[in-house]
């Protein structure tokens, strides 16, 4: 072996801090698991983090610190939104980080081939976890793809043909509502005629339902609060394209989904019948001089 520069060791130390801070974070996770098979995998990758901690530290002789800020920003991130997208996020860090591990093969050759089978091992393990909140994804995407379109649509032509905020904001609010409650019924009915079970069903109604309504509540929220009613559309387009920058982000991330082509698909499907409810708004202004 090569002798180890300041430079490189600088790279082997902080690596060593970032191995022992996920195995912190995976054993806090483990810890707080429900279900014991996602318990044992867990442990089995904060078990595989040490090991990686261990090799490090052959080579620094020091033992280091965790990074307390990333330990409770990845478990509280992970207990919010789920630990699959924690996890995940947190690995795709570590991948980023792993680009400086070509400046220590020289030097340390076997890094090479153990990190090569140690990272098939961890996404073989991270592969076997099953986490209830993904099985809903689609139901919550059905939500909320609905919401988007239909309400960004009824919305943009409410505005020109109506011309007055709260009355927007009241009729979004009733159809809202009214399509939320349809939505949910659609998706039980749904996954019933597949014979997936009552609770299961009822589950993934409660989720498309929800998820419609709220985003029915930010979309109406800035004709509620500001008295022009094109700057609220503005407004509210603005948020409807944040919330598919925002869940485009999270599914690509938990479900391994590219993101730019679906948040340009969703974008452009929103913006687009927003655009075409708008000239219909105008058309209908004119023919009936409302």
């Amino acid at each position: 072996m090569k002798k180890i520069d300041a430079a490189l060791m600088k790279i082997i130390v902080k690596s060593q801090r970032r191995e022992i801070t996920e195995n912190i974070i995976y054993s806090k996770l483990a810890a707080s698991s429900k279900e014991e098979k996602n318990a044992l995998v867990l442990k089995h990758i904060a078990e595989d983090e040490m090991r990686h901690y261990s090799f490090w530290k052959k080579y620094s002789n020091v033992d280091v610190k965790p990074y307390l800020f990333l330990v409770w920003w990845y478990f509280i991130l992970s207990k919010i939104l789920g630990f699959t997208f924690g996890i995940k996020l947190m690995e795709n860090g570590e991948e980023k980080a792993q680009k400086n591990y070509g400046k220590l093969i020289k030097t340390i050759p076997e890094i090479k081939e153990m990190f090569k089978d140690e990272e098939a091992h961890e996404r073989e393990l991270i592969a076997l976890l099953h986490e209830d909140k993904l099985h809903y994804v689609g139901s919550i995407v059905l939500g909320l793809n609905d919401a988007l379109v239909e309400l960004t649509g009824a919305l943009a032509g409410l505005t020109f043909a109506l011309a007055n905020g709260q009355v927007v904001a009241l009729a979004g609010l009733i159809t809202g509502i009214a399509a939320s409650l349809s939505m949910g019924a659609s998706e039980f009915q749904s996954r019933r005629s597949e014979k997936e079970e009552f609770r299961m069903a009822m589950k993934a109604s409660v989720y498309t339902a929800i998820t419609y309504f709220v985003t029915v509540i930010l979309l109406i929220m800035p004709y509620l609060l500001l008295s022009n009613v094109y700057i609220a559309l503005g407004c509210t387009l603005t948020i409807a394209i944040l919330i598919i920058l925002l869940f485009t982000f999270y599914t690509s991330i938990a479900q391994d989904l590219p993101f730019r082509r679906r948040f340009l698909e969703m974008s452009l499907i929103s913006l687009g019948v927003a655009a075409i409810s708008f000239g219909i708004g105008i058309l209908v202004k004119m023919v009936w001089g409302i």
